[in-house]
């Protein structure tokens, strides 16, 4: 028996912001100082390290549960299955459904339940549940769908990250020309040709150090905007991030393949969260260097140039776009052995091995 992918989708916003839209912003500091560099220089170091040229936004009608119901629907369609035969929908998110103007956190009731109503599933047995692992979390729901059905609670299970990232977002800190929003899905269902599916996984929490502060929630950059107000909105400490990331992925992405008894020859892509191309390169770099290799050519497909770091749907609305559209090159075909990775808040690192 084996845990396999039989359908995907993925729900892209409308919107394109692109990063000459940020030159007019105040950028401050995490202090409250006003950065002194030009806003040309500091958007040009911005797509430099992170190779983000533009980013998707939604409508200010549009929430994430509503991107979230697009991808799914997608993904039912795309797996032929009857949608009242599923078992659980389970939705990674880090935000809810912020509603425009707003950076209140909106979680009740959980994204997974107006994603089953949208849907219009009457099947009461049909367990709907959100999950906050940080950009590891559709990973993760990845890998507690797989140990439902190893387990026999269920047989098709919906996995989905959703993010409106630009409705938690400080227009006065740098960070925020790196977030975006965007939805993919997944449905994972048993097999029993044990053909192709989840071949191994690996997941991981690190806090001891203070790692759980690494990626939060905070007030603006801008001091002026705390006086009248409380609102917080999503704080990265880059720098750790990116050195957090580059001593501990790498390492646990080995440990997830060596699992699946596969030679390493025949790894074909990893999609990995797209977090920050500079970053991710180097994991890939210092992960193929732990089996004595170079990176090979197009290991790595990547969209965080046009679609931003959209956090939990990255890897889903990649994974989605490369099995249907042959994306910038990259295509999929039956036996190709490849990884899931993630890394992000918690400070949470997880990775699947997957035979397509």
């Amino acid at each position: 028996m084996n845990y396999k992918i039989t359908g995907t989708g993925s729900c892209i916003p409308e919107i394109t912001k692109k990063n000459s839209e940020f030159i007019n912003n105040d950028f401050f500091d995490i202090d409250g100082n006003q950065i002194q560099s030009s806003n040309i220089d500091i958007v040009k170091k911005l797509e430099s390290i992170t190779g983000i040229n533009e980013r998707k936004y939604v409508s200010d009608k549009t929430n994430s549960s509503d991107l979230a119901s697009v991808a799914a629907k997608n993904a039912i369609v795309d797996s032929k299955i009857d949608q009242e035969t599923l078992d659980y929908i389970i939705v990674a998110h880090n935000a809810g459904d912020v509603s425009c103007n707003s950076s209140q956190v909106d979680v009740l009731p959980s994204v997974a339940s107006r994603v089953k109503t949208k849907l219009k599933i009457k099947n009461p047995k049909c367990v709907a549940y959100d999950i906050i692992c940080g950009c590891p979390g559709w990973v993760e729901g990845m890998i507690q769908a797989r140990s439902f059905i190893k387990s026999g609670m269920a047989k098709k299970c919906l996995v989905i990250g959703s993010e409106t990232l630009s409705r938690v977002s400080d227009k006065n800190d740098r960070d925020s020309m790196i977030y975006a929003d965007g939805s993919g899905a997944a449905i994972l269902e048993m097999d029993n040709s044990n053909s192709s599916g989840i071949l191994s996984y690996s997941s991981a929490t690190y806090t001891f150090e203070g790692e759980n502060e690494f990626i939060y929630y905070g007030v603006s950059n801008n001091p002026e905007l705390n006086k009248n107000s409380n609102k917080k909105y999503i704080k990265m400490q880059g720098r750790k991030v990116y050195e957090f990331a580059l001593t501990n992925v790498p390492a646990a992405m080995k440990e997830c393949f060596d699992e699946s008894n596969c030679k390493i020859e025949n790894l074909k892509k990893i999609f990995i969260h797209q977090a920050n191309k500079k970053m991710d390169e180097a994991i890939i770099k210092r992960f193929f260097r732990l089996y004595k290799l170079s990176t090979p050519l197009d290991i790595l497909p990547m969209n965080i140039e046009e679609f931003g770091n959209s956090s939990v749907a990255t890897i889903p609305t990649l994974f989605d776009l490369v099995r249907k559209t042959n994306y910038k090159g990259h295509s999929l075909k039956k036996g190709d052995i490849i990884m899931f990775a993630s890394v992000g808040a918690g400070m949470n690192i997880n990775a699947i091995t997957y035979k397509i």
